[in-house]
């Protein structure tokens, strides 16, 4: 469990790393960039405590990611909330002969304190425009 701030920022940093293997990732790490702001106390809330072991436990059990195939259609799904956007890029993949859909990628940030303010149809339109900035290698 990290001590002080420097902790949670390198763990951050850390997990910040595989991010894109996290689903939902900005949503579960809201609590601990909380921590880092000059302003807070650090003190480990039962929400933090949760935050950090959710995050510790994505790592060790993240879903199998696929390995892109240009030759295939892709799937995409977007969701935001008050806490970030997230979005899921999956395809369908024969593997013994059965189709499988899979991720390839996820990726998520916090909102901006202004874009907290949105309604939620300007809240899933913002989720599509940061899936195709992110995604755009494949979506080309």
């Amino acid at each position: 469990m990290p001590q002080n701030k420097k902790e949670i920022q390198s763990f951050l940093g850390f997990e910040g790393y595989y991010r894109q293997d996290i689903k939902d990732f900005a949503s579960i790490a809201r609590p601990l960039y909380k921590l880092c702001d000059n302003d807070t106390v650090l003190e480990m809330t039962v929400d933090r405590v949760k935050a950090f072991e959710s995050l510790r436990q994505a790592l060790t059990t993240a879903p199998l990611l696929l390995m892109q195939d240009f030759k295939l259609p892709f799937k995409h799904y977007i969701d935001s909330s008050g806490d970030g956007l997230g979005a899921a890029l999956h395809q369908v993949n024969i593997i013994n002969d059965k189709p499988v859909e899979g991720p390839i990628c996820f990726i998520s940030r916090k909102i901006k304190p202004t874009e907290a303010r949105y309604g939620a149809i300007q809240m899933e339109c913002l989720c599509i425009v940061l899936a195709l900035e992110k995604l755009n290698y494949f979506l080309e």
